[in-house]
């Protein structure tokens, strides 16, 4: 078992207040029961993507966030909204949506019983008076981009002979193909070619 960082240490870097996602605590205190409501608008981070969907970087996320002191920390809990852009997995067309998910993360203070019995990825953790939402949102918000984002559901795909989308396709699309291991007897006795 790897030795364990002392809590001490874990909050040796400082966060920029700046940051959109980085909050002040401070008014909260250590009184558990007190909260504070965040909602509002932050611009997304790069890289919030999985396979085929997205998120764009900058498009806006829309927080509805509760902070609220406990014995142990500061509970972070309530939801967050985001458009995802992506390819439909069948058809390659555009898909256009939104995820709202859940959150619920508590940042441990630095000398609480969570802190000392923890091990630091197990754990949020408070840095001074300021925690750091973007990882857990982050989290949050890629786990439940779709794998296979689909443009409905009833998607046909593309047709294999030709590349195009079989929805706009007549129902009787059809292409002409010759095995080319009976290529050359088609040639010298003719011969109907075999039909997709």
């Amino acid at each position: 078992m790897p030795p364990r960082t002392p809590p001490s240490a874990r909050a040796t870097s400082r966060l920029d207040p700046r940051k959109p996602f980085v909050l002040e605590v401070r008014e909260l205190g250590r009184r558990p029961g007190s909260m504070r409501a965040i909602r509002g608008d932050v611009p997304a981070p790069a890289d919030l993507s999985v396979g085929m969907a997205a998120i764009p970087a900058g498009a806006s996320l829309t927080l509805d966030l509760r902070l609220e002191s406990v014995v142990e920390g500061v509970l972070v809990s309530g939801t967050v909204t985001a458009p995802v852009t992506a390819e439909c997995a069948r058809c390659l067309g555009p898909v256009s949506d939104s995820v709202s998910v859940p959150v619920t993360e508590l940042f441990a203070y630095p000398d609480s019983a969570t802190e000392q019995t923890s091990e630091e990825d197990e754990v949020s953790h408070l840095v001074g008076d300021m925690l750091d939402l973007e990882p857990v949102i982050r989290d949050a918000l890629v786990l439940d981009l779709p794998l296979s984002p689909l443009c409905r559901e009833d998607c046909r795909g593309l047709c294999a002979g030709c590349g195009e989308r079989l929805d706009d396709l007549p129902d009787d699309h059809t292409h002409t193909t010759t095995d080319p291991r009976w290529a050359a007897l088609v040639e010298r006795f003719g011969g109907s070619p075999e039909k997709e």
